[in-house]
């Protein structure tokens, strides 16, 4: 008993880091109708920021967080500026190539920056553990952070996108560009704001990432960001909550399948579960069909 809910424990908290990933793919897709691929390896930017901060410059954590979202917020808005917006009108294959290639080029550059010897990542968060059934249980410091922010990011985005004006011309020019642009709604603004969150998202998720698996490389988000996505499409991509609950899902699947099941095997027990999900619900379990008109 005591060892699965440690197994589930695990699994909430590495879904909490895939949560936070898919919230990023799936406002971009919800909003932007395209696939972010670069999006795991502005994860890696801002994991590295946030470890030259403490390391080099001797910041705080906290202040280092805020140095790593900064850079990565910039960086999303001249991403979707340089390399998206001009292939805006473009067939869907441009822009997937484009963004395949953006990855490439955050990935080697890097490689140039900081070499591709794996550094160790220093703890964010380490105020000890909370202990249970005497002592078997041991919750660390960094597992609560990573679920606590997972619950808040998702709260304050869904209050954003439903409250504020921002959030309702990201909501219009989700439903309808052309419409939202005729209502006066600035959509390059608009689109820009979406990759400027998601790309903050990116960095907090790569600290939380490093965090808890404290080996830091140029490759550090490919893999998570492959899963990320996986979990978005898995909850409905372009759903909020349901990036959160995908997230969460696929990593609890993925710790429970290596515990319990096959260690080589938990990945592609993940993703043998998503298949079997999106043969019965093509738009993910969230997600609402869309029929579009030819």
């Amino acid at each position: 008993m005591v060892s699965f809910l440690r197994f589930l424990i695990n699994g909430i908290s590495l879904g909490s880091v895939y949560a936070i990933i898919a919230l990023g793919y799936t406002m971009v897709y919800g909003i932007a109708k395209m696939l972010n691929f670069a999006h795991g390896d502005v994860i890696m930017v801002g994991a590295y920021i946030a470890y030259c901060s403490m390391q080099y410059l001797g910041m705080p954590a906290i202040v280092s967080v805020l140095a790593a979202m900064l850079v990565c917020t910039a960086m999303g808005i001249i991403i979707e500026g340089l390399a998206y917006r001009p292939l805006r009108s473009a067939p869907k294959l441009a822009v997937l190539i484009t963004a395949i290639g953006v990855s490439y080029f955050l990935q080697n550059s890097a490689l140039l920056i900081w070499s591709s010897n794996p550094k160790v990542f220093p703890s964010v968060f380490d105020v000890g553990a909370f202990r249970a059934f005497g002592g078997e249980l041991m919750i660390t410091s960094e597992t609560i952070l990573t679920i606590v922010a997972n619950i808040v990011i998702m709260i304050a985005l869904t209050t954003f996108t439903g409250k504020t004006k921002v959030g309702k011309a990201m909501r219009a020019v989700s439903e309808d560009r052309g419409a939202a642009q005729l209502m006066g709604i600035n959509v390059n603004r608009t689109i820009s704001i979406t990759f400027a969150i998601g790309s903050a998202l990116a960095a907090i998720a790569g600290v939380l990432l490093c965090s808890a698996y404290p080996t830091l490389q140029p490759t550090t988000g490919s893999m998570p960001g492959i899963k990320a996505f996986t979990a978005a499409v898995f909850g409905g991509i372009g759903s909020i909550p349901g990036a959160m609950i995908g997230g969460l899902m696929l990593g609890v699947i993925e710790i429970l399948g290596k515990a319990y099941i096959s260690t080589e095997l938990g990945d592609a027990i993940v993703f043998a579960v998503l298949i079997i999900v999106l043969l019965f619900k093509p738009a993910g379990l969230l997600g609402k069909p869309v029929n579009e008109k030819v």
